[in-house]
Formats: C-alpha cells, sequence, structure tokens
C-alpha cells in the first residue's frame, strides 16, 4: 500500500476529526459546570459505544472494499478487527490510562465487546455488512468520529468526581483528543489500507 494513499485520506478526513474533538470538549464544559450525574454518563457511554462500533466497522469494511479485492472472509476479519479491536482502544483503554494517570475517583475499564458482547457483536457485524455492500467513506467517518469523542467522552466524565481542577481539565482535554485523532483515523483509514498490496506487487 502507498503512503500516498493514506495521506491522502487523512487529509481527507482530519476536518471531521478536528470538528468532533471540538464537540467533545464543549460537552465536557456543560456536564462538568451542571455536575450531572455519572449514570447518565454511563447511559450515554453504553448508547454511543456499540453505535461507534457499527460506524467503526462500517467504514473499515468499505474502505478496505473501496481500495482493496480481499474476499467475503478476509473483508470480515479485517472490518472486526479493525472495528471492535480498535474501538474498544479508543472508547475504553486510551481514556481508562487518562483516568489513571489523573487518579480520577471512578475509574473503571468497560469493555463492550465482553459486557454486552450481544449487542456490540452484533453492531459490528451489521456494520460489516452495510460497509460490504454499499462502501462509503467520509459522511460515515464523520459520525464515527462524533460517536467515538462521545464515547470517550462519556467513559471518562463517569469517573470524574464532584469537584475537577484546571490541570485535570486540561489532561482529560488531551487523552479525549489523542483517544479520538489516533484510534479513528488508524481504524477507518490506516488499517485497513495496510492490507492492501498494490498493483505492482501482485504481478
Amino acid at each position: 500500500m502507498k503512503p500516498g494513499i493514506i495521506a491522502s485520506e487523512l487529509r481527507n478526513h482530519a476536518p471531521f476529526t478536528t470538528f468532533g474533538t471540538v464537540t467533545g470538549i464543549v460537552i465536557m464544559a456543560v456536564f462538568v459546570h451542571f455536575q450531572i450525574p455519572k449514570d447518565i454518563s454511563a447511559t450515554l457511554f453504553w448508547l454511543t459505544h456499540p453505535l461507534h462500533v457499527f460506524l467503526s466497522a462500517l467504514v473499515t469494511t468499505a474502505m478496505y472494499r473501496i481500495h482493496g479485492k480481499g474476499g467475503a472472509i478476509r473483508t470480515i476479519i479485517i472490518g472486526y478487527l479493525g472495528a471492535v479491536g480498535i474501538a474498544t482502544l479508543s472508547d475504553s483503554l486510551i481514556p481508562y490510562v487518562g483516568e489513571w494517570m489523573l487518579d480520577l475517583p471512578n475509574r473503571g475499564i468497560h469493555l463492550g465487546f465482553i459486557e454486552k458482547w450481544w449487542l456490540v457483536n452484533t453492531l459490528a457485524l451489521a456494520g460489516i455488512a452495510v460497509g460490504y455492500f454499499l462502501p462509503r467513506t467520509k459522511i460515515t467517518h464523520a459520525g464515527h468520529v462524533l460517536l467515538s469523542t462521545w464515547a470517550s467522552l462519556f467513559h471518562m466524565l463517569m469517573a470524574l468526581g464532584t469537584q475537577i481542577d484546571v490541570a485535570t481539565w486540561i489532561l482529560a482535554a488531551l487523552f479525549l483528543f489523542l483517544a479520538v485523532w489516533v484510534p479513528c483515523c488508524t481504524s477507518d483509514i490506516v488499517f485497513p489500507l495496510l492490507w492492501i498490496k498494490d498493483k505492482e506487487d501482485e504481478t
């Protein structure tokens, strides 16, 4: 896979990622200011995380279908690993590292594909099916980024106490940005394209 294609896709999708990060910071400010209970954050996490997995599976599969020529089984495997694996990293593991480093009082890892396996895995397979038969990326990537931002955000908001200082605020925003930028672009763009061979390699 030529690096130029990956760089081009990253440039095309960058505005969605930036917008998603900004919306997450705004929502965080609202939740912190109004002291919204963590139960609401938990409910919203278990709504946004499965939907994130669905869109991630759709975009990862679609990206591979657009640029590659793999069979159905290969496409399903790439779509599932790119969605569930990287969405778990984005929504749960990176936020948890931030919660641990900030010593937040209610920190915890929430693994959707285990805790709610029946929901998360089903939506992953549904996203793969849609991406396989209707491969589109830009609009669905925008939705994916928003859902990823919000899922990561609500994971961190569940861990917050009643007080938050300036340092915690800044670092939480940084981890939110990292949780969105790196995994989402990796899942939607880099991961599926890494499995695609250049035409020169196929001859």
